[in-house]
């Protein structure tokens, strides 16, 4: 079988979406929200649910429990398109608490993915099919030795002809030294960086988001790109001392949750396909849009 020209690592796991709520209740009260979805999640599994969505093959390589969770995790993927590593213990479960106008906060258990190991990943790397092949690690924080193995993985992802992606997620220990410098380094080996507009003023300390992206622009190579979803605001990308930029159409938003991984798919499939970046981001873009704003969620314009 050839390899696809989309290949994934990082974070799957159960999500429980609630919503949505104005402001958080007083402790021991009980708030009636008006819908609940059980749906698959995790940063690199929300962007294969949506290119398996779009029609575009890849390969996700990601790890469950072996619970029950772990088992029904598993089928809500195209089979075609993932290789499981199936660990020990409770398969990890975020729930993500919906406000009023979108924004949302997750709460996660630690589970399957405090057991990821780097090792299962960099034995089950396949050669890039072509030149514009892009390999995505996702979710890194949530997975303690991925993120200590990250910087070898994306070396040798390189050394495979893979261009390389990374979106790291919120780290649960918050940008502290030890995360910033984890990221720095990341940043020099990635030819893409794909962060929202709290996670680059987090990782760099400066207000507001434009400078934040400004600042890590200018850490690049002349050949890496930094992308940066903002939400509503839509998304920018910034490479060689160039900026593209495309809006976000307005939509009544049923939940955000997954939108940034939507994006991440829709424009990378763009990219493999020869698209340029403000094509990439306009596909990007235009994706996350449809599915915040379906429900069920829907990914194509069919």
């Amino acid at each position: 079988m050839t390899t696809p020209a989309i290949l994934l690592f990082g974070n799957a796991n159960v999500d429980l979406v609630l919503g949505e709520i104005d402001g958080w209740p007083a402790v021991g009260t009980e708030t009636m929200v008006e819908r609940s979805e059980t749906r698959p999640g995790g940063s690199a599994g929300n962007m294969a649910l949506a290119l398996s969505g779009i029609g575009v093959p890849h390969l996700f390589i990601g790890s469950t429990g072996d619970d029950a969770n772990g088992a029904w995790l598993r089928s809500q993927f195209d089979p075609r398109f993932c290789k499981w590593i199936i660990d020990g213990g409770d398969t990890t479960v975020t729930v993500g608490i919906v406000h009023r106008g979108g924004d949302r906060v997750f709460f996660t258990t630690p589970g399957h993915l405090q057991a990821a190991r780097i090792a299962d990943l960099l034995k089950a790397l396949p050669p890039a099919p072509h030149d514009r092949a892009v390999a995505t690690i996702a979710g890194g924080f949530l997975m303690p030795d991925i993120a200590a193995g990250t910087a070898r993985l994306l070396w040798e992802l390189s050394a495979l002809g893979w261009r390389t992606a990374i979106d790291p997620g919120w780290p649960p220990s918050s940008w502290d030294d030890k995360t910033r410098t984890i990221m720095a380094q990341w940043l020099g080996l990635a030819d893409y960086a794909l962060l929202n507009a709290e996670e680059i003023k987090g990782f760099t300390g400066i207000e507001p988001h434009e400078h934040a992206a400004a600042a890590v622009a200018g850490m690049l190579k002349q050949s890496q790109a930094l992308v940066l979803k903002m939400g509503p605001e839509g998304a920018r990308a910034y490479r060689g001392g160039e900026t593209f930029a495309v809006q976000a159409p307005e939509v009544r938003v049923i939940d955000t949750v997954g939108a940034g991984d939507t994006f991440n798919a829709a424009f990378l499939a763009a990219l493999v396909e020869g698209a340029d970046l403000h094509a990439a981001l306009s596909s990007g873009v235009e994706t996350a849009a449809r599915a915040i704003s379906t429900f069920p969620r829907r990914y194509d314009a069919g």
